[in-house]
């Protein structure tokens, strides 16, 4: 890899240098480095709920960037811009995991992998992200990871290597983030998006006299982007709130007390897999129950069904301790008590 200075080169300096024309993906990355290693390789966490936005062997690299906007190296694009082997990444990992499972970090590199990390706030069992592409599982190391790899064979292993050094000096001013986004051409979406999207396609769809659950809990909505949790085609919280509330409906009988609900057609923006089957039909209440629609939201269901919708999302966030951040904006307790 050449050796850009990091003093002098701008940012187009140091990508036309490390990275030639895009090659088509290999899809060699479905394992971790061969079958027997696969088999070592088994997570103790679920496959992420998360797709790959892009992908593209750069310049020999193998790059991406998953749907949250997470750019990773796989192992194989980690192993050529760091100068070690794809075992020796292997190893790695494999030896983070039982440290991470023991609490016990040997002297050397697992300490400084530790060191490094913790400072950078990753503290996850495993150094990749598992997730699945092509119906296989792929592995993809986040950009941190990656960064604390490269330095540590830049500087740190009993052997360091030009390419570690040379990928360290080159990426010292902008980032590996900035680096993959710039490879790939990609930008970070809007978040609010597919929120203001189907904002555009409901505002006007509940009938005259009745009130529906999407504008309801719009405030509820904007409180979770704004906390960073996407909020997608696969994470749309007034689905839960409308099974919840619809099941209390039925349960206390409130069609006698309010008056009957009435079907409405609910519409998706083109791009949500569920627009295939719009118009969707779902309930719209009767006003005089928006009284105890707002009551039972506030003190029932982001009480107690909240935080339980909220930890079914953790594998988007990042994590559980993301998942209780979130879910703590509404009850700080809740969800330590409904972990199990």
């Amino acid at each position: 890899m050449p050796d850009i200075d990091p003093i002098d080169a701008d940012f187009d300096d140091v990508a036309k240098a490390m990275v030639q024309v895009a090659t088509p993906f290999s899809k060699d990355n479905k394992t971790l480095t061969d079958s027997k290693a696969l088999a070592l390789a088994t997570p103790r966490q679920g496959v992420l709920d998360l797709g790959v936005d892009i992908e593209r062997v750069v310049g020999g690299i193998e790059m991406g960037v998953l749907e949250n906007g997470l750019p990773y190296l796989t192992q194989r694009g980690l192993a050529e811009m760091s100068g070690a082997s794809r075992k020796a990444i292997f190893d790695i990992t494999q030896e983070w995991e039982e440290a991470q499972r023991t609490g016990v970090f040997p002297r050397g590199r697992m300490t400084f992998f530790r060191d490094y990390l913790a400072k950078a706030g990753f503290d996850e069992p495993q150094l990749y992200i598992e997730i699945m592409k092509d119906s296989s599982p792929h592995y993809a190391y986040p950009d941190v990871v990656c960064t604390a790899v490269i330095e540590y064979f830049a500087f740190e292993a009993q052997v360091t290597n030009e390419t570690a050094l040379a990928s360290f000096r080159n990426l010292a001013r902008f980032g590996l983030q900035s680096f993959i986004y710039e490879a790939l051409g990609y930008s970070l979406p809007d978040k609010w998006k597919y929120h203001h999207d189907r904002i555009s396609l409901v505002q006007n769809a509940a009938p005259d006299g009745y009130f529906i659950i999407f504008n309801e809990v719009s405030g509820l909505i904007v409180d979770l982007i704004t906390a960073d949790l996407p909020v997608n085609d696969k994470t749309i919280p007034d689905i839960s709130v409308g099974k919840c509330w619809g099941d209390f409906w039925t349960t206390n009988g409130l069609d006698e007390a309010y008056g009957v609900r009435i079907t409405y057609e609910h519409n998706y923006p083109p791009y949500y897999p569920q627009s295939a089957k719009n118009p969707l039909p779902a309930k719209a209440y009767p006003n005089e129950a928006l009284a105890e629609f707002r009551r039972w939201f506030r003190h029932d269901y982001l009480v107690t069904r909240f935080p339980r919708y909220i930890l079914t999302k953790a594998h988007l966030l990042g994590g559980q301790d993301k998942a209780k951040q979130i879910g703590n904006l509404y009850q700080p307790t809740a969800i330590e008590d409904r972990r199990s």
